[in-house]
């Protein structure tokens, strides 16, 4: 597995320009979460040889949007052609991924394609993302502040040692707790699960059990 072409700089005056706009626009808990995620996406990217720089930008960028009010989603997402299903017109929020992605390019100037995928596939997945967007997917999950469970060490463990069992399994922790609060699943959850599945049976030579 080679390393990702063309690595992006990231001055420390970039950084602190993002950094000062999340001050003015996220609580500080939410920043805890996202240097979380940006920390844990750099730390899967080296064990994986991949380009940490990417990472690091994929991951301090991944929730630009996540506070931005449902009305303003929807229309951002609308003018930028977002796929707006009947899930996401219930809940604006899960648009906040694809929208982080375009505040990235158009205010921080990001024109990475394989960076602005990793934040628009971060909380939802899909299927066939490269391993930039899975390592930032992981990371929003998996970040230590999320908790130390031995459910969620034990997927940390997991996705560091194969990429593909580890999204199939954290697809299936959020759906455990999606299922348990009730709330409504969005077909690409299931999706990405299902893809990175299939994936890593195939690797494995697993035999998927026969559905009655």
């Amino acid at each position: 597995m080679s390393p990702l072409n063309h690595s992006l700089e990231f001055s420390t005056i970039d950084r602190e320009r993002v950094l000062a706009w999340l001050a003015d626009n996220v609580p500080p808990s939410r920043i805890k979460h996202i240097l979380g995620v940006e920390q844990m996406a750099i730390d899967l990217a080296v064990h994986h040889q991949l380009d940490k720089q990417k990472a690091a930008i994929a991951g301090l960028m991944h929730d630009l949007a996540k506070y931005f009010k449902p009305k303003q989603l929807l229309e951002m997402a609308q003018i930028e052609g977002v796929e707006i299903d009947p899930v996401s017109a219930a809940h604006p929020h899960l648009l906040h991924a694809d929208v982080s992605a375009i505040v990235a390019r158009d205010t921080f100037k990001v024109t990475d394609k394989d960076v602005l995928e990793a934040i628009a596939n971060h909380t939802l997945g899909r299927s066939k993302m490269n391993e930039l967007s899975c390592i930032v997917f992981l990371a929003d999950t998996l970040e230590p502040g999320r908790g130390n469970t031995p459910e969620l060490e034990n997927l940390r463990k997991i996705c560091y040692q194969n990429l593909d069992r580890g999204i199939w399994q954290t697809c299936d922790y959020s759906l455990k707790f999606l299922l348990e609060t009730h709330c409504l699943i969005h077909p690409r959850t299931l999706a990405t699960r299902n893809w990175f599945l299939q994936k890593a049976q195939k690797k494995l030579l697993v035999t998927p059990p026969t559905t009655a």
